[in-house]
């Protein structure tokens, strides 16, 4: 691996190596440690999280960058995966449909107000988590007792918001790139109509709002670069 001279040392010397990871092939990006496991783009790893070990895709290769003073350290890639790990991945998906199916019927029987958006079932299979976006608080109690009874595992719904839900899900914007908050933004800032006017926008709902319904997060990009640069 090239590294780049600094002085008399180099960023290999000096710096912080690190790996890009997706969990689950969606979201922002996470750097991990990678240690001395050789991999390449598209590989499976397990890796650390704060709720245990997962199993994730590599999107970058390792690399050196410089040390950021004060950076908590970054949590490790734990391991390669076995054969049996890939083909229980591949029962969890099937699970996870399972589920998300068996969820969306349960919500119907009930009435609940709520739109079902994603199933996660965890590595270790300690855990089903149900991902759900609702204009209110919902009362699901009957619905986890419904699902903790079909399947033998720990329930949890989470509630998210309907940008969180865009994120979840991810796509495509009307750029043809995939989603600013399913690749590369960590916070939603706000952005307005004024940012789009400011830039001459045409004030168009169907033009200027994302997969969320809400206003595109890339409005608020170059918005004041014009007034920095005059």
């Amino acid at each position: 691996m090239e590294v780049e001279n600094v002085g008399n040392t180099t960023i290999k010397d000096a710096g912080t190596k690190i790996v890009g990871i997706k969990l689950r092939d969606r979201g922002v990006i996470v750097h991990y440690d990678p240690q001395n496991f050789t991999m390449k783009v598209g590989d499976y790893v397990i890796v650390e999280t704060q709720t245990g070990a997962e199993i994730a895709r590599v999107v970058s290769l390792p690399r050196y960058i410089l040390r950021i003073l004060n950076n908590p350290p970054l949590k490790k890639v734990l391991r390669l995966p076995t054969a049996e790990d890939i083909a229980r991945l591949e029962e969890h998906s099937t699970i996870e449909k399972d589920a998300f199916s068996y969820c969306v019927a349960r919500i119907g029987d009930r009435g609940l107000p709520m739109k079902l958006i994603d199933v996660e079932y965890t590595f270790d299979e300690g855990r089903i988590v149900f991902y759900f976006s609702a204009d209110s608080r919902i009362d699901f109690r009957e619905l986890v007792k419904d699902l903790a009874y079909k399947y033998k595992a720990r329930i949890e719904l989470k509630q998210v918001g309907i940008r969180d839900g865009a994120r979840i899900l991810s796509g495509y914007g009307l750029c043809g790139r995939p989603l600013c908050c399913a690749t590369f933004l960590t916070e939603f800032e706000p952005v307005s109509i004024r940012m789009a006017r400011d830039q001459d926008m045409v004030i168009n709902p169907v033009k200027i709002s994302g997969m969320c319904g809400r206003l595109m997060c890339c409005i608020a990009f170059e918005h004041g670069i014009e007034d920095e640069k005059g």
